[in-house]
């Protein structure tokens, strides 16, 4: 295809200006990345597939408005509507899980006497979630590369890509990251283990 050597900022461009084959290139080219995201996260096909839906909607929607300003980072751009649309899922949907054993099923079956497990992953949850909180209070750069790092398991060499840095840079806004990481969870008294 014409496009397929172009980089996302000329397709995002094409696309602006009326070429809607500069967008399929775009959606085949991070559809990977954004579908394994959005399925790790809610760990079922079908809802990662209708999320996924909506972020190339809200994205198509958001660059038609005249509202895309992201300097040639499409990636980036396009994982913090995935990520916040997954968020948004759990809000609306509280994500409580369901069971639907059929007809010979039996409740007791799967109940278990163990509240130490059940009370051992509200922690782990709780503390996951302090540390995404914390997260959004990181300078934008670090945020990215951690996000894209440690969310959306992207290699160094493939986040300097993506963010049009080197690696050192990468590499540099990671370590600051973490450090700064660091010091707000000690301020926010986020306490990291059971």
């Amino acid at each position: 295809m014409r496009y397929e050597k172009e980089d996302d900022q000329v397709l995002v461009g094409q696309y602006l200006a009326g070429d809607e084959t500069a967008f399929e290139v775009l959606l085949r080219r991070h559809k990977g990345r954004v579908y394994g995201y959005i399925k790790m996260m809610v760990k079922d096909g079908q809802l990662a597939e209708d999320i996924f839906q909506d972020v190339f909607v809200k994205a198509v929607l958001t660059m038609k408005r005249g509202s895309y300003n992201e300097e040639g980072k499409f990636l980036p751009w396009i994982m913090r509507i995935a990520h916040n649309l997954v968020i948004d899922t759990f809000r609306k949907n509280k994500r409580y899980p369901t069971i639907d054993g059929g007809p010979d099923f039996d409740i007791f079956n799967i109940i278990k006497d163990d509240n130490r497990l059940i009370d051992e992953e509200l922690v782990i949850g709780q503390i996951h979630s302090d540390v995404k909180k914390l997260i959004e209070f990181l300078p934008k750069e670090q945020r990215d590369v951690l996000i894209l790092r440690h969310y959306n398991d992207m290699s160094f060499k493939e986040i300097a890509e993506d963010t049009n840095v080197s690696i050192n840079t990468a590499l540099g806004r990671m370590r600051y990251a973490l450090i700064n990481l660091r010091k707000l969870i000690e301020e926010h008294n986020v306490v990291l283990t059971q």
